[in-house]
């Protein structure tokens, strides 16, 4: 399901491998980036690993798990979410992910790579799969019954290889994957959905450009810097950014990396020097000052007054 694909970093030696890069990696045979199982066999496929001990790590995919039965524990973004019966867990790309002991949490285990969704539905379930989005989704009582039994169809779509021809199978897990996304994406705290929005906040380049943020906001710091990745021009990249954001590219970057600062100095309790490190500033004095023109506190002041679980 997960493959590591940074080494880690020496002990105590802080920075971007620090928190491993998990990449997808189905079993064999499994086609098209998609893959479902449940919950309890993932805990029972891969024994101790990697709860034992809790690691942190990133994954360059999206994985939910819809919890019907037990009680699930799972850190996102170093913040400690307990998932409830009903609830989903949903740990987007880039999200710092940590996983806690097995528990007696059943229920369908969903993993997939952005690009399985067609683009027009892509589109439409923005704002859900979104970084910003919500981690724990708690769905209408009306849709939870139907949204449980679509996640068990995709289940046994999926254990049903070579039931069907190729092409069939993999049309039916997508279509049963998309329904199931699109009810979720009515789930309350999630913006709404609508072709309109999405093309006022979301552009095909901007959307690239949020994924490749939340992967690279540590060692890339210049819009130049994400031009190059996403084979566009400067000019186009700021155009769509202000478009969907009304700021600038650097903006951005500066905020996610305030954002990575903020959680890591609240709720992780890294001292400043680690975080200034992990986020790519060369000079601990640089990022107090970075740190300090955006907030009005020192890192160590914004630490010792005690940041908000949920930044």
């Amino acid at each position: 399901m997960m493959v590591d694909k940074r080494h880690p970093a020496p002990s105590g030696q802080p920075g971007p491998a620090a928190f491993p890069l998990y990449g997808f990696q189905p079993p064999v045979g499994t086609p098209y980036g998609l893959e479902v199982s449940t919950v309890e066999d993932f805990f029972a496929e891969h024994d101790d690993w990697p709860w034992s001990p809790p690691r942190p790590g990133r994954a360059t995919f999206h994985y939910l798990i819809a919890v019907t039965e037990g009680e699930l524990r799972h850190d996102v973004d170093h913040v400690t979410r307990t998932v409830a019966p009903g609830q989903w867990l949903w740990v987007r790309p880039g999200h710092t992910l940590c996983w806690h002991p097995p528990g007696s949490a059943r229920g369908p285990f969903i993993l997939f790579e952005p690009d399985v969704l067609r683009p027009d539905i892509a589109r439409l379930l923005a704002p859900l799969t979104a970084h910003e989005a919500p981690a724990v989704l708690s769905p209408h009582a009306d849709d939870s019954a139907w949204l449980q039994q679509t996640a068990l169809q995709l289940l046994d779509e999926h254990r049903a290889l070579g039931r069907r021809p190729l092409d069939v199978h993999h049309a039916l897990r997508r279509s049963l994957l998309e329904s199931l996304l699109l009810r979720l994406a009515s789930s309350p705290g999630v913006a709404p959905t609508g072709a309109a929005m999405v093309r006022a906040g979301r552009g095909d380049t901007y959307g690239r450009f949020v994924d490749a943020l939340e992967l690279h906001f540590r060692e890339l710091h210049r819009a130049a810097d994400f031009a190059e990745l996403l084979g566009c021009s400067v000019r186009t990249l700021s155009r769509a950014a202000r478009d969907a954001t009304g700021k600038g590219v650097r903006e951005l970057i500066d905020d996610r990396r305030l954002l990575e600062a903020r959680r890591l100095l609240g709720a992780a309790q890294w001292d400043a020097r680690s975080v200034a490190a992990h986020l790519g500033f060369t000079d601990p004095a640089n990022f107090g000052r970075f740190f300090r023109d955006r907030t009005g506190l020192t890192p160590t002041a914004f630490a010792t007054r005690g940041a908000t679980t949920h930044p």
